[in-house]
């Protein structure tokens, strides 16, 4: 005969019992997982156990498994365990609730467990509001931006979800935590907030969690404007270009460019490229393009172009004999800066001049100076060469000096002064020789006499002697050409009218004896001319 299960009346009976033990405190409590298997134990006694039946309390008691072999259990998930414990296989959110165990033995007692089922944490979900993303997968945003941040799971019971936040090289700290769904604000992101965020969900019965850790930059654009320049490698003459865009993070990245036709020269994070010379020619244009992760879309251009140098120097220069030459050689037009050496020409290869005692050598900027000291002839006298090179070129100019025994100034000078004696001998000759009159007013002058009378005394002789000649050229003009000729060969004779001035030049030499002669001489000749002007009127024309 089958076995049979429990009367009604029974169950009804068990009901009540376990309503009355329920409110007394006297149920333990049991908590198991999804999928999991689970174990109920039938009370805390140890010894001989008795038959032992397991109900399910619902709205009723429901019949699960009993130790009577002949009653079957409910399902086959059920089982039991060392004659006394239920077993249940792959738990279900629906296995939850109350369960008794009644045991006979002498008497009949009950035992209540009340199983909870938790499922989960599963699928913790975070969003985070950013401007990009990485290739790898990180998140970033930028300096001054505001992000949102939420974080969900599915559990039952619904998970306490918490946030934590590290920085780098840092300590984590807890930024807070709420039932169900977390979300917060961080307004105005800077580097501080720049870190690993950490998304917690814990479940309150199974105290099993699960997190999601997310990484978050905050990159800012740079702050300054693109610089490019070029410069020489002192010892290898290769042109370095470099770029620089500071005030940005991360690093822009920095495309090389040959201009025109725009071929590619390189692209580097550093912006330092390489070029030796057979890449370069005098006038070629280079431009760096910067571009930044959170900068402009279009990025930011320079252009720099690279330029040989030229020189300006004087081509001769003297020095003398002890005494010191400063040689100057100025650099223009040349970029990068060129680099300035003095040679000297005397041997081949030429011998680069190095700053000594002797050789004083400086530069300021694009401008260069070679002072000689103690000059000396046989040493320093020669062709100075300044040279000027950079990556794109190389100039060279001469200078020749010249070293000179120290001039005789006094010598000089006392050659001047008696040039200048000679000259004024020679003007004062020809003066005396072509101006009798004003050496005679000179003269007076120095001896300090009144010549007064006697220059009028000259003055109206003359003048007489002008109307008398104007008389005898109307009448006869051949006998006074004659007679001019006449007087012009017989000089001086004291009838002709130059000899006065003969005797006057007596009288501005100096010579007293020969005045008074001259002025009385002149007197008589007067009075001579004037009666043969009477004695000519007299005549018959």
């Amino acid at each position: 005969m089958a076995a049979r299960a429990p009367e009604p009346q029974v169950l009804l009976c068990l009901g009540a019992l376990l309503a009355r033990w329920v409110a007394a405190g006297l149920e333990a409590v049991v908590i198991g997982e999804v999928h999991e298997n689970i174990t109920l134990h039938c009370g805390n006694v140890s010894g001989t156990r008795g038959p032992v039946t397991w109900f399910r309390n619902d709205l009723e008691p429901t019949f699960l498994l009993s130790s009577n072999s002949s009653l079957l259990p409910a399902k086959p998930r059920f089982s039991l365990v060392n004659a006394s414990s239920l077993h249940i296989e792959a738990l279900s959110l629906q296995d939850e609730g109350n369960y008794t165990c009644r045991e006979v033995l002498n008497e009949t007692r009950l035992f209540q467990v009340w199983l909870q089922v938790a499922s989960g944490p599963y699928q913790v979900e975070v969003n985070i509001s950013t401007t990009g993303k990485l290739p790898n997968g990180t998140l970033y945003t930028t300096k001054g931006s505001q992000v949102d941040f939420s974080c969900t799971s599915s559990s039952r019971p619904p998970p306490v979800v918490e946030w934590w936040f590290q920085a780098p090289e840092s300590r984590i700290e807890f930024f807070g935590s709420n039932l169900t769904v977390s979300c917060f604000t961080l307004l105005l992101m800077s580097r501080n907030l720049q870190g690993n965020y950490t998304c917690l969900a814990r479940n309150t019965l199974s105290r099993r969690h699960r997190k999601v850790t997310t990484e978050l930059l905050v990159y800012s654009p740079p702050s300054s404007a693109l610089e490019c320049w070029a410069e020489m490698l002192p010892k290898l003459f290769m042109l370095k270009l470099t770029c620089r865009w500071d005030g940005g993070y991360p690093d822009p990245n920095f495309l090389w460019t040959e201009e025109p036709g725009d071929v590619v020269v390189g692209t580097s994070k550093l912006g330092v490229e390489m070029l030796n010379r057979s890449q370069l020619s005098d006038g070629k244009k280079f431009k760096c393009v910067g571009s930044h992760i959170v900068g402009p879309e279009s990025g930011a251009t320079c252009v720099v172009q690279i330029r040989s140098p030229s020189l300006l120097s004087e081509p001769m220069r003297t020095c003398f004999v002890g005494g010191s030459v400063t040689l100057t050689c100025q650099v223009s037009g040349a970029y990068p800066f060129a680099k300035i050496l003095w040679l000297r020409n005397l041997t081949q290869p030429e011998a680069v001049i190095q700053p000594s005692s002797h050789y004083l050598i400086t530069q300021n900027g694009q401008s260069s100076t070679l002072t000689i000291q103690n000059c000396s002839q046989d040493r320093d006298e020669g062709y100075y060469v300044c040279r000027a090179e950079n990556p794109v070129g190389v100039r060279e100019v001469d200078i020749w000096l010249s070293v000179k025994e120290p001039l005789n100034i006094v010598g000089i000078v006392g050659t001047i002064v008696s040039l200048l004696l000679l000259g004024l001998a020679i003007i004062s000759g020809l003066m005396l020789y072509y101006s009798p009159v004003f050496c005679w007013k000179l003269g007076n002058t120095i001896r300090g006499q009144d010549m007064g009378d006697v220059m009028v005394l000259v003055d109206e002789e003359e003048e007489e002697l002008e109307e008398e000649e104007d008389a005898a050229e109307e009448e006869e003009e051949e006998e006074e050409e004659e007679e001019e000729a006449n007087e012009r060969e017989e000089l001086p004779k004291e009838i002709h009218k130059h000899g006065h001035i003969h005797r006057v030049t007596a009288l501005v030499n100096g010579n007293i004896d020969w005045m008074a002669n001259g002025l009385q001489a002149l007197q008589d000749d007067s009075s001579e001319q004037q009666s043969d002007i009477v004695q000519e009127e007299d005549r018959p024309v």
